[in-house]
């Protein structure tokens, strides 16, 4: 069995530009644009980077919510794009999701037992509704909740309280992988600690292995063991949390460190503020991709796309300079 849970290469989603009456293609928007992403079993790797750099796509492309344009997958040693139905309906058991908005995830017409319970009929891995109605209160009651609530329905709580029955519901089925697409961005700042400890309690009683999605560096980095940097559609480096926040190599990441808040007056000083907006994922530039804000570039960075290498063990970065 393999350390690996979880390995992409050369991922890529790109989606078309239709335009006219015919709706024929004129471009492409390439949200991920060639990624390669290794997730040991029982860790969180932590991926963070701007609004439209591609965390949610290659996020739902790993689930295989969307399909990937181009890549392989391999999910527990097998390319997940070559399993049969059987195999593929196991994958989808093993595999879930919880997305930013729980609300907007939560079937409004369905009370909580349903929602829990319907990974459990869809798997056939209870034979009544009594029984599922016995289990949805067994993982609600696990993520902090109540017997009695499983029969209302989602209106009826919270925000903190329907993202831990979106958990609910990804748990149900005996996952192993959940990606948290920035699972706790629309909970106040209480709430947001209460349903990090819950996934970290969890990681732990269930062995889970995350991919945590989000903007938020404090959050990434207190949760995660791994971190990747995405700008515009690529990894541009990637490391164990410590290395990447204590010794950043690619432009990007520093500048996007050097923005957490913080009350050292020195820090706030020496903030890289990046000009000029993201460029656009349907035309972006040649070369490095982050070379039209990058302050340190050269000549080079404009032509040449630069390799990912691997400056240290577990240490990767996507730079001319850092070569």
């Amino acid at each position: 069995m393999s350390d690996f849970l979880l390995k992409a290469s050369g991922v890529k989603k790109h989606f078309p530009i239709r335009q006219g009456i015919l709706q024929r293609i004129t471009g492409y928007v390439r949200a991920v644009d060639g990624v390669d992403l290794n997730v040991k079993r029982g860790t969180v790797l932590g991926i963070v980077g701007e609004s439209g750099c591609g965390k949610s796509t290659i996020g739902r492309v790993l689930c295989d919510l969307i399909p990937a344009t181009e890549g392989t997958i391999e999910f527990d040693g097998v390319n997940i794009h070559e399993k049969d139905a059987a195999r593929r309906k196991e994958f989808r058991r093993r595999v879930n999701f919880v997305f930013q908005d729980p609300f907007s995830s939560l079937n409004p017409r369905m009370t909580v037992a349903q929602i829990i319970g319907e990974p459990l009929l869809a798997h056939r891995l209870v034979k009544s509704s009594r029984e599922m109605t016995i289990r949805a209160v067994y993982f609600l009651e696990k993520c902090g909740m109540f017997a009695d609530q499983v029969y209302r329905y989602p209106h009826q709580f919270s925000g903190g309280q329907r993202q831990r029955i979106c958990i609910a519901r990804a748990l149900a089925a005996e996952s192993e992988f959940i990606v948290c697409d920035e699972a706790v961005s629309a909970l106040d700042v209480s709430i947001q600690a209460q349903v990090i400890n819950l996934l970290m309690d969890l990681r732990e009683s269930n062995n889970l292995t995350y991919i945590f999605i989000s903007h938020d560096l404090d959050v990434v980095r207190f949760i995660s063991d791994y971190i990747s940097v995405m700008y515009l559609g690529q990894v541009v480096e990637s490391a164990q949390k410590d290395e990447i926040f204590n010794n950043p190599l690619h432009p990007y990441t520093k500048a996007l460190l050097s923005a957490v808040p913080t009350f050292d007056r020195e820090k706030r000083q020496n903030r890289i503020l990046l000009e000029g907006d993201i460029p656009s994922p349907s035309n972006p530039p040649s070369g490095c991709r982050f070379h039209t804000r990058c302050k340190e570039a050269i000549p080079k960075c404009s032509v040449d796309e630069p390799a990912t290498v691997e400056v240290s063990p577990g240490h990767t970065v996507q730079c001319h300079k850092c070569i």
